[in-house]
């Protein structure tokens, strides 16, 4: 597979709306993941990040112009033990409940489908991480419907065992602009994470869209011993 650009792919695309990014830094140390909103509407803009306990959660910008909370309104990072889970929607609560009882991520998410928000049908994308002992892996879903059809929903999910220094994967909500949004397509792309916290939050940041973006999240796990650094980055102050 190609390796691309994230600063690239992020300047040509005035709207991937929602994005994870998941992988290992170049010296090899780091578990590294991000995630970043957009937004289009008033509402959807209103928001920043927050952290709560161990992960984040998006929170009303200003509490009066909040129109309507079911789909903006969510924790998008939540720990479980040894276990990272990201997401662009509640179904990080799926996850984390269902994984809390011993089933697989895969199987958390056989409960949950794409948004109901006809007639973009957002799909829901899953990102969770694993560190144990020293090893580390991923994997990353998507649930989104079958070419904006209601009643029929497909769903991906690709793990990463052992993976490589230097390199990561990106899946986002929407291909591109438009109306409906159309969804993104095929497998997570492969780029590369670099060992710099400040550097790699920084390029994200300054390569979204300017009136689109909202709010990022970038975090770097020591693989050896658990411990993370976090970085925000809201658009809203």
């Amino acid at each position: 597979m190609e390796k691309l650009s994230i600063e690239r792919e992020l300047k040509s695309n005035s709207y991937p709306g929602r994005g994870i990014i998941i992988g290992r830094s170049a010296d090899g140390t780091k578990a590294v993941t991000a995630y970043f909103i957009m937004g289009r509407s008033e509402n959807s803009r209103n928001r920043v990040f927050v952290e709560d306990g161990q992960g984040i959660r998006t929170q009303a910008h200003d509490p009066a112009k909040l129109t309507d909370p079911s789909l903006i309104i969510y924790a998008p990072v939540r720990v479980l033990g040894n276990k990272t889970i990201v997401t662009n929607g509640d179904q990080t609560d799926t996850i984390y409940e269902g994984m809390d009882r011993q089933m697989t991520f895969e199987q958390s998410l056989r409960s949950r489908e794409f948004e109901p928000d006809a007639p973009n049908y957002t799909p829901r994308i899953s990102g969770i991480m694993h560190i144990e002992n020293g090893k580390y892996n991923y994997a990353m879903s998507i649930l989104k419907s079958s070419n904006g059809n209601a009643d029929s929903c497909h769903r991906y999910t690709f793990a990463y065992e052992n993976p490589a220094s230097g390199e990561g994967h990106f899946i986002h909500t929407y291909k591109c602009d438009g109306n409906p949004l159309p969804s993104f397509e095929g497998e997570p792309k492969l780029i590369s994470i670099p060992d710099c916290m400040e550097e790699f939050t920084d390029m994200l940041w300054s390569s979204l869209n300017e009136d689109n973006k909202v709010s990022l999240f970038v975090r770097y796990i020591d693989i050896a011993t658990g411990t993370y650094e976090t970085k925000i980055v809201n658009k809203n102050k």
